[in-house]
């Protein structure tokens, strides 16, 4: 993704509104027959090193390769990974002032104050030799970013900075390099822990609670967009939209996981941002930046704080992080389906295929029923119902309104524990 261009501000405005403005503030760019469903799911973003959208209208799928590697700023994608869990359990949400004053930090406090705990992570690959086969070296694939939230190195980052790695080295803003390991890798959320061992007091970065967040707050960004030498890049901007659901790229024939409770905002975000801390006014972590729209400027999306806290959680414990599934394959309506239906615009999700012995299956849904409502809200398109199922938790009983045939009914389905992926 071609990073945006920035527009400078010119000096007369500049020093003009240096003038009138007395007090400091913060410093960021404030049918009867049921229609078949054959068609995959619209995708709306990609990740960003990290993300994508798409527009409301055509089915836009942006991928953004992750940043360069560390050693040189030669280009790399990012990528994701699984990995086996820790022990013990992370920090809780971390409720701190504004400042001692009360009020909001400007964009150098806040980076003077988070900056120690941001880091670099290099994903490490070993490199094929003739005939495909590895060589033994491991050189670095991609680069991304992280941050430290915990006194025992634990470090919150993106799965698909950390995929694949035979290896993974962390550099903090003080020049020091640390061999890491990986605690959890949640590839359904995008979301992985990693850890390293230090031999001093390690800084860390308090963690907000995204729910006090409004559309319009200020928000700071910081990441190794593109790997650039001389440690990580700022941008500011706000919180453009929230609650936001996104599909991350495909890879291959494998469909990009749906992310929910996503945050949108116009801070930039660019390839090696992926796994940075997106920050409140306070300095605090709202959100984990993942994605940026490469057909649009100043869309991005970070993954809430609020979501990833009981993930990280999880993978500390090494106990499975709860997620809802039903095993239905999905795709949303066209108009002239809506139409056919006589169902309003961008209501209901058409059912493609039920997978055997899931939740689905045993509730009796079959292809080509339409859901219309879950638990008796209505469903808008498939990203709508991803939002819905997955703002519930294995075992949850819930309600589908479904049409099958031209004929409405409801259907109970008792919700179960998405598989590994």
């Amino acid at each position: 993704m071609s990073p945006p261009r920035l527009r400078p501000l010119p000096i007369v405005f500049a020093l003009v509104c240096a003038f009138l403005l007395s007090a400091c503030s913060l410093g960021v760019n404030s049918s009867k027959s049921t229609p078949t469903i054959a068609s995959t799911p619209t995708t709306i973003a990609t990740t960003q090193g990290p993300t994508t959208a798409a527009s409301s209208t055509t089915r836009s799928t942006a991928v953004v390769t992750a940043a360069p590697p560390t050693s040189a700023a030669s280009s790399a994608t990012t990528t994701t990974a699984s990995a086996s869990a820790g022990s013990t359990p992370a920090t809780g949400l971390i409720s701190a002032p504004v400042s001692a004053s009360g009020q909001p930090l400007s964009v150098a406090q806040i980076n003077q104050k988070v900056r120690p705990a941001v880091v670099q992570v290099t994903n490490n690959q070993k490199a094929q030799g003739r005939f495909g086969a590895s060589n033994g070296v491991a050189i670095p694939a991609g680069v991304g970013t992280g941050f430290i939230f915990d006194k025992r190195g634990y470090i919150l980052t993106n799965n698909h900075v950390v995929e694949g790695a035979n290896s993974l080295t962390v550099a903090t803003t003080d020049n020091k390099t640390y061999d890491a390991k990986i605690i959890g890798a949640y590839p359904q959320g995008d979301l992985a822990v990693i850890q390293i061992t230090g031999t001093g007091d390690l800084p860390t970065v308090a963690l907000g609670d995204s729910s006090k967040l409004q559309v319009g707050d200020p928000l700071v960004a910081i990441g190794n967009a593109l790997a650039l030498q001389g440690g990580p890049t700022v941008t500011s901007g706000v919180v453009s939209a929230l609650n936001r659901v996104a599909q991350e790229p495909s890879s291959g024939s494998t469909q990009g996981t749906f992310l929910v409770d996503l945050i949108q905002t116009d801070a930039a975000i660019n390839p090696g941002n992926s796994g940075g801390p997106l920050l409140n006014a306070a300095g605090q972590v709202v959100g984990i930046n993942t994605l940026g729209s490469t057909q649009a400027q100043g869309i991005n999306f970070s993954i809430s704080i609020n979501s990833a806290k009981p993930v990280a959680d999880a993978l500390i414990a090494g106990q499975p992080v709860p997620r809802a599934f039903v095993g239905v394959t999905t795709g949303s309506l066209n108009p002239q389906q809506d139409a056919q239906l006589k169902l309003p615009a961008n209501i209901g999700v058409g059912i493609a295929s039920v997978q055997s012995g899931t939740p689905a299956a045993t509730a009796g849904l079959k292809a080509d029923d339409i859901i219309i409502k879950f638990d008796g809200q209505d469903v808008h398109g498939e990203e709508g119902f991803v939002g819905l199922l997955l703002n519930h938790k294995p075992g949850d009983t819930v309600t589908f309104t479904i049409l099958r045939n031209g004929q409405q009914q409801d259907v109970k389905v008792t919700l179960g524990q998405a598989p590994k992926q």
